[in-house]
């Protein structure tokens, strides 16, 4: 029996220091960064623009692979179910770790226990814009007007269960304005819905609703961050106009597979650490309509922890589900 526990501990001791020779020797190969959302979105802008210096500054090469699909759940499991070595990371958005769980019956992943937090990289916030003709230019004469409509506001989404139909749902419940929601396939004709009439409102993402505002073609009453943004300075924040504590951010962060050695992820989270500093890459994003926003590891687990509590609650509450 003795023997047998020598035998175990020396395993386990062989391990360990295995674990610690592969850690201190990394990175010594390519790294992949899986995308859960098709190319050309904003998550994927940012896994291009930080994997470009992520790999210049480690010496090896940076993979962005798109994998999309189920509401991003489909790229995190592949993640989830990679080695716990830093060589597969996932470049995630609030859907994968802290709102699907909410919204669909069944997941192939847990994300608290699959995914571990390396390091929050950027943030965007929403703006609440309505078409240019409407005289509504203020959130208290939205809820004013549309309270005084009997069939109230339609507002639109990229989808079911996203951060933009969850801002409605949110405002929907603070304000008691009636609103029902009109969920698109995509921000893209979203927006075409609300150019063309067919809704009164929409919580997009920057990125998409800057060139229309510069055009004339669009109005915004809010964004949806608790400081307001860079890009429109003179757009006061929901939380501004009576309803406070609003607070809802596009954010993107770094998550590894769970298990992964600690020593592997405070490096990734260092070198991460040390990008979002540099003023060309803080340019880049605001290009995007987002800025950097960088946690370490620790404090990007805190995060994500009051995002999964906020996003449980709201889901609970408007009684959001998976398309």
């Amino acid at each position: 029996m003795r023997s047998r526990r020598l035998i175990q501990c020396a395993a386990a001791a062989a391990l360990a220091l295995a674990c610690s020779l592969a850690a201190a020797a990394f990175p010594d190969k390519p790294i992949r960064v899986v995308v859960p959302f098709p190319a050309g979105g904003a998550t994927d802008l940012v896994a291009r623009l930080l994997g470009f210096r992520l790999g210049q500054v480690l010496g090896q090469p940076v993979i962005v692979e798109n994998r999309s699909g189920a509401g991003g759940n489909i790229g995190a499991d592949v993640v989830a179910k990679a080695a716990a070595d830093g060589y597969t990371l996932l470049l995630a958005s609030p859907a994968e770790v802290a709102i699907n769980q909410y919204l669909y019956a069944s997941m192939p992943y847990d994300p608290a226990k699959d995914l571990a937090p390396v390091a929050k990289v950027a943030s965007a916030p929403l703006v609440l814009v309505v078409n240019a003709q409407s005289p509504i230019d203020t959130l208290p004469a939205l809820v004013k007007a549309m309270n005084a409509r009997g069939t109230g506001a339609n507002y639109a989404s990229s989808g079911t269960g996203g951060p933009q139909h969850l801002a409605g749902e949110w405002f929907r419940l603070m304000s008691g304005m009636k609103m029902t929601h009109v969920p698109y396939k995509g921000g893209a004709p979203a927006m075409t819905g609300l150019l063309g009439g067919q809704v009164d409102l929409f919580f997009s993402g920057l990125p998409p609703a800057v060139p229309h505002l510069q055009a004339g073609k669009l109005r915004a009453l809010a964004v949806t961050t608790a400081e307001r943004s860079s890009l429109l300075p003179q757009v006061p924040t929901v939380a501004e106009q009576g309803y406070p504590g609003f607070a809802i951010e596009n954010w993107q962060g770094v998550f590894a597979p769970g298990g992964t050695p600690p020593e592997v992820i405070a490096l990734l989270a260092r070198t991460i650490g040390q990008i979002a500093q540099e003023p060309d890459f803080s340019r880049q994003l605001q290009a995007q309509g987002a800025g950097p926003a960088f946690m370490d590891a620790a404090a990007f687990a805190g995060f994500v922890t009051a995002e999964r509590a906020k996003y449980s609650k709201l889901v609970q509450e408007s009684g959001a589900k998976a398309d």
